[in-house]
Parts: structure tokens; C-alpha cells; sequence
């Protein structure tokens, strides 16, 4: 469902399980300068390829298509506030030794505050809404398993414009000095230990 269309861009709603197919296979997957994503809890959601069911044998997880994307050199940045799921982290160091390390364009920073939900793709569309990181959340999930999410998916360079803005400011530490939160967060932006 289209909400508004204007020449300065679009947004469209996205709710429950249309979150896989928006958001992931028609947004993160076709990024080809950068990513930015912001989200509350992050975990090695399971991708099956388009057009398949999730319960495919061993898809490849978020985490692992995002360090597939930088290594084709989009700049991936993921902004989360928990540490990740177990399989996430376990997925991390299995790449980390893979590869000898991550990619340099691949960045992951924790902040306890971040409840953010957004995606945004080469600076040009974006996601704001509900769902983290997780395949409840994007609907990687069967009907019946999955989150009640809802978002907008927007072109509207105005909206991403300020979203962005607002991803660096936190990614940039812009909100730790004064922060309430410190006896959780003794480590401003820390990034996971591999």
C-alpha cells in the first residue's frame, strides 16, 4: 500500500511477513554503496533465497550476507543496543576466523540505549518502523511464529535525509556525553569481542 507519492519520494507501508521480502531481498541485499541499520536486538536471522520457504536447509544468515556485501565494498555499519544472540556472535567469529578477520567496512557498535528500528540503502531508501534485527521481526519466520511488525519503506530524501543524520550522531557518540547509562555502557559504541 502506497501512504503518499510526490517527486521528492514515496512511502509505502510494510507490515508483518512483507518485511522479508521489502526490506531485506529488495532493500539490504541490493545495497551497493552502504548500509546503515539501527535496531534494538540483533541475531543471525536466517535468509532463505528468494522464493524459498524458511525452512530450507542451511540458508546463510543476515550476518553473513552483510559480510559477503562488504567484501563487494558497500559499507556496512549496524548500530545495536543488546549483545548479539548467541548464533550471531557465533556466526561473527566463524567468518572472523574464515576470513582472518572481518572486513574493515563491516562495523558493529553497541549502545544499550538504541530502541531505533531503520535501514537505510545507499542513502536513497530507507525502512523506519517496528521490526529489529531478527526473523521474527522481518518475517523470516512462518505466519504463525513471526512479530506483528509495521513500517514505512520511503524514497523521501527529506525523511532519510534526518534519519541519517540521526544514526550518525549516535554512531559518531554524539548522545554519550551526559548519558544516564554509563554504569551500563562503561565503554561508549563498544563493538563485540571476537
Amino acid at each position: 500500500m502506497v501512504l503518499s507519492s510526490a517527486p521528492s519520494g514515496q512511502a509505502e507501508l510494510v507490515m508483518d511477513g512483507q518485511h522479508l521480502r521489502r526490506v531485506i531481498y529488495d532493500g539490504l541485499l541490493s545495497a551497493k554503496v552502504s548500509v546503515d541499520i539501527a535496531t534494538a536486538d540483533l541475531k543471525a536471522v536466517l535468509v532463505p533465497d528468494r522464493g524459498k520457504t524458511a525452512s530450507r536447509q542451511n540458508p546463510p544468515s543476515i550476518i553473513e550476507h552483510l559480510c559477503r556485501m562488504a567484501q563487494r565494498g558497500v559499507e556496512v555499519r549496524v548500530l545495536h543496543a543488546g549483545v548479539p544472540s548467541s548464533p550471531a556472535l557465533q556466526e561473527l567469529k566463524r567468518l572472523t576466523r574464515k576470513h582472518k578477520g572481518l572486513p574493515d567496512n563491516l562495523i558493529f557498535r553497541r549502545c544499550p540505549r538504541v530502541h531505533t528500528k531503520a535501514v537505510i540503502i545507499d542513502a536513497d531508501r530507507m525502512y523506519l518502523g517496528s521490526a529489529n534485527l531478527t526473523g521474527a521481526g522481518l518475517g523470516a519466520k512462518a505466519d504463525h511464529n513471526r512479530n506483528h511488525e509495521i513500517g514505512i519503506w520511503t524514497t523521501t530524501p527529506d525523511l532519510i535525509d534526518a534519519v541519517s543524520h540521526y544514526f550518525n550522531h549516535l554512531w559518531e557518540a554524539g548522545a554519550c556525553e551526559g548519558c544516564g547509562r554509563k554504569d551500563v555502557c562503561p565503554v561508549p559504541l563498544e563493538e563485540p569481542k571476537l
